[in-house]
């Protein structure tokens, strides 16, 4: 193994992985627009891609899902 190989397979080891609050956080303010770059740096260093697309998916069923919500609530006052 030379230096280089040495350098990223111990940068691998140090790196830690990101927990499930730090995967909650960061897909919900990449859904809102306002991920720092410091963060989305991190989430691509250390995530799991697996659980960014999962939580995304999540994510994406919940925001449609309030939008439905208050469009029933708006148009069931309006019409009443």
């Amino acid at each position: 193994m030379n230096q280089t190989e040495k350098a990223a397979d111990s940068k691998k080891q140090e790196a830690p992985s990101v927990n499930l609050l730090h995967v909650i956080k960061s897909v919900f303010a990449a859904g809102l627009g306002v991920q720092s770059s410091k963060n989305r740096e991190r989430d691509f260093t250390q995530g799991s891609p697996k659980a960014f697309i999962i939580a995304g998916l999540i994510f994406t069923l919940l925001f449609i899902g309030g939008v439905y919500a208050v469009v029933k609530i708006v148009l069931a006052n309006a019409a009443g």
